[in-house]
């Protein structure tokens, strides 16, 4: 599995109107390559972390958190799933 993690800046960039056009391309460029390569089995983007929730347990109590809860500047942003025989073939 390929995860796909994004700072805050990076994601801004989906709604920008001066870079959301080479922000997307640059993914479609990516998919497009994975799905003709024949690896890619599946995938998908994420919501923005801001639509989240979090529920943890605490104290024998249930935590719930709205909003991206993680101590990191990254995101989770999507994910692929790749069938290939190694890691050296996932990682080329």
């Amino acid at each position: 599995m390929v995860l796909i993690y994004e700072c805050e800046h990076e994601r801004a960039a989906r709604n920008d109107p001066q870079r959301a056009e080479t922000y997307h391309a640059s993914w479609t460029a990516y998919v497009q390559a994975l799905a003709q390569s024949g690896i890619m089995k599946s995938g998908s983007g994420l919501q923005l972390p801001e639509t989240g929730t979090t529920v943890r347990p605490r104290d024998g109590r249930r935590q719930v958190q709205d909003g991206p809860y993680a101590d990191s500047k990254e995101q989770l942003g999507g994910y692929f799933i790749l069938d290939v025989p190694d890691l050296d073939v996932a990682l080329d």
